[in-house]
């Protein structure tokens, strides 16, 4: 039966966090090292300590009030999104995440980082309207941060991620946010309360205990694997098929409290490991 013969797609909100989730460094570290700034981040874990701003929001406020990092411009920030290690296949994800029949994804990036940071990062990947970063509002004589317009961390996700579901029409449960660290503890709780699907990308014992999925790789093709799943129902049998059909090959995959998985590409002799732990 032709497509627009059967029933439509179900749709889905699919928010990603940037710093450690689709990259490995963080935008602020990899800022001070650009222009030699140390102790970046003492700085940070002493805001942290104080509870001063929102987790997550901590470089925001190192931009605006700390006098070497007051010396940032837009162009900086800029040049730092070029420097960032990127995780592979973000650009392959968001191609297969299209192919499925079954469902149609809205995939946005909801971070803390500066904007301009996740879209010169991204830049070619994914469209700069699909990006929620902290936005700045500069001296337009000296180009210095004047002030924060948005900063997306901690209950501030949840403002976006809400945003985005309403401008979709769509339920809580249609939901799937993607994390790394304690900045998504609350976002995540605000999803899995309204029964969407959360996923952590990292052994952050605050965050493990919260995600109702816990995947740990350097491909970004991993997080398609609770989403088959837990979202679309499929078996392991039609997960392997799918990565196969693309020239890719999930390796060594033994369900139990843990999925252990290596996926490759069908040529290559290099694996890259990938860690499934649904969280207890």
């Amino acid at each position: 039966m032709p497509r627009d013969e059967q029933s439509a797609p179900r749709k889905y909100l699919l928010v990603s966090d940037f710093d450690q989730t689709l990259s490995f460094n963080d935008s602020g570290l990899e800022l001070s090292r650009m222009l030699g700034i140390s102790n970046f981040e003492e700085r940070v874990a002493g805001l942290a300590r104080v509870h001063l701003i929102q987790q997550g929001g901590e470089l925001a406020y190192l931009l605006l009030h700390d006098p070497e990092f007051r010396r940032v411009r837009k162009e900086d920030l800029t040049a730092v999104g070029k420097r960032i290690h990127l995780k592979a296949n973000i650009g392959l994800l968001l191609e297969l995440l299209n192919e499925l029949e079954d469902a149609q994804f809205s995939f946005n990036v909801v971070s803390a980082a500066p904007e301009e940071v996740i879209q010169s990062a991204l830049e070619d990947i994914l469209p700069t309207e699909n990006i929620y970063g902290t936005q700045f509002r500069y001296d337009p004589a000296t180009g210095e941060i004047q002030s924060i317009v948005r900063v997306p961390a901690g209950y501030g996700k949840v403002a976006v991620v809400e945003h985005l579901r309403t401008q979709l029409k769509l339920s809580h449960g249609r939901v799937v946010y993607v994390g790394d660290g304690s900045s998504d503890v609350i976002v995540m709780l605000h999803v899995n309360r309204c029964d969407g699907l959360t996923v952590a990308v990292s052994e952050n014992r605050y965050l493990t205990q919260i995600a109702k999925r816990t995947i740990l790789s350097d491909n970004a093709l991993a997080v398609l694997v609770p989403i088959l799943q837990d979202l679309l129902g499929w078996s392991s049998m039609r997960i392997r098929a799918f990565f196969e059909s693309h020239g890719l090959m999930v390796q060594e995959w033994d369900r139990m409290r843990t999925d252990w998985l290596t996926i490759r590409d069908a040529e290559s002799t290099a694996p890259v490991p990938v860690v499934d732990a649904p969280a207890a």
